[in-house]
């Protein structure tokens, strides 16, 4: 079997692959609200927040000058969650398939 070389990007050091591992230990919505706020400061727990509700909007085909006006955020950061959204790694979709299931 020929082993490939793939490479990693550069921001994914040991350091954070650690700080994923450290969050898969999380259990609740509690834990995970207790560690993110001491990790974070309020605005970054809201800012993330916001673009996480921004990226649903997007995926219900919410149009940004809707998105503008409802969540206060520029067109400049709802374009960038869009490209994330269709472009990225695909963090967002994940999340949205399986926080959108029925139950």
């Amino acid at each position: 079997m020929v082993k490939r070389n793939i490479s990693r990007p550069k921001w994914l050091t040991e350091h954070v692959e650690s700080f994923f591992a450290a969050i898969l230990k999380l259990r609740n919505k509690e834990e995970c609200r207790q560690f993110f706020r001491d990790i974070l400061s309020v605005p970054e727990v809201k800012t993330f927040a916001m673009r996480w509700r921004v990226a649903n909007m997007l995926h219900d085909g919410i149009t940004y000058q809707d998105i503008e006006k409802t969540t206060g955020m520029s067109s400049t950061t709802i374009a960038r969650i869009s490209r994330w959204l269709e472009y990225g790694e695909g963090g967002y979709k994940l999340l949205i398939k399986r926080t959108r299931r029925k139950k």
